[in-house]
């Protein structure tokens, strides 16, 4: 017997098998790129006392605009990408793959269709599949950068609604010139579509690349997405956002969940933000002076974590993390 018998599940569901990167109890997981540092003490005692503050009105529904949490992070993106958003210019919810998810749901479905450029993140299609979105990809150049050019054509091509673009693109790490992104933006306000820039290692880009944000005043149909899971070690915290028009956010409060990332959710993830852009100003000042290799013939296949540490460092790479694996392998039992 199948393992569906008997249950009417969509036919193009069948084949497919839950979507998860494999959990796994060691200090430091590259698989997922989690931040290998957990949030202060300071941090952890701020969250709680928020917390058992919202739960005195557990009884009533919440606030489901949740703007404290919004208001919070359009300022971070005034600080960091100098944009002048206000809170109803930006939308959250549990994680950036929910935000897209989102974004599928309102402008995607039956006979739409989603276009990228591979390799690029693997979540995408399936954003696409859930919503019943048609599926399309161009291809990034050999060195993983995208051709203007040839992106507009295949834009012209096939009409999406919606184009995503991840910069810096997860697998690759290449980040697209601010240049090619208004002219995609300027190609898809022309055709009705939206674009989406995924932005979600976007506090790892080089110094001097602008964020697509600044954009935003100019492309009504432009949505940049965030997440608080990378760069400021909140995976736990579930906070995906994005910035965009008024017009477009409006859109997703159509189709987003009642009260999903309201009352006792929004406080601990309120309460968060504080602690999280300390943490990670913190990490900054430790790293300026470090100097950063992009890894390819260093490590070779078969080398153990602990073997790849060695290796960086004895190229003057600080390699983050590699203390920690250090200090838990000292103190394990099987020394392994």
């Amino acid at each position: 017997m199948g393992r569906f018998d008997g249950l009417p599940l969509r036919d193009e569901l069948k084949s497919f098998e839950p979507y998860g990167a494999p959990q796994l109890d060691v200090p430091i997981l590259l698989n997922v790129n989690e931040n290998p540092y957990p949030a202060s003490e300071e941090t952890v005692a701020d969250i709680t006392a928020s917390v058992a503050e919202a739960a005195r009105g557990m009884n009533r529904y919440p606030d489901r605009e949740f703007l404290d949490l919004r208001a919070d992070l359009a300022a971070y993106l005034g600080r960091e990408s100098g944009a002048q958003l206000t809170a109803e210019q930006v939308w959250a919810a549990n994680g950036s793959n929910e935000v897209m998810l989102h974004i599928l749901q309102a402008f995607g479905g039956p006979g739409r269709t989603a276009l990228s450029f591979a390799p690029t993140y693997s979540m995408y299609p399936e954003y696409a599949r859930d919503t019943n979105t048609a599926w399309v990809t161009g291809r990034r150049a050999e060195d993983f950068t995208l051709d203007q050019s040839k992106a507009l054509a295949a834009i012209s091509r096939h009409h999406p609604s919606v184009v995503l673009l991840a910069s810096p693109n997860n697998p690759t790490g290449t980040a697209l010139p601010i240049e090619v992104v208004e002219a995609i933006a300027a190609r898809t306000a022309m055709m009705g579509s939206v674009l989406v820039v995924d932005e979600a290692y976007a506090e790892f880009r080089r110094a001097g690349t602008p964020s697509a944000v600044t954009l935003l005043p100019s492309y009504p149909n432009l949505a940049v997405a965030r997440t608080m899971s990378k760069a400021f070690a909140m995976a736990g915290g579930r906070v995906g956002y994005l910035a965009a028009s008024k017009q477009l956010v409006d859109a997703l409060r159509i189709v987003r969940r009642p009260d999903d990332q309201a009352g006792l959710s929004a406080e601990r993830r309120t309460a968060n933000l504080d602690g999280a852009f300390a943490a990670r100003s913190r990490w900054a000042e430790t790293l300026t002076d470090q100097p950063i290799l992009l890894v390819d013939d260093v490590i070779t296949t078969g080398s153990t974590l602990a073997e790849a540490c060695r290796a960086l460092e004895s190229r003057g790479i600080a390699v983050l993390g590699c203390a920690v694996l250090a200090a838990t392998r000292r103190h394990s039992p099987s020394g392994s």
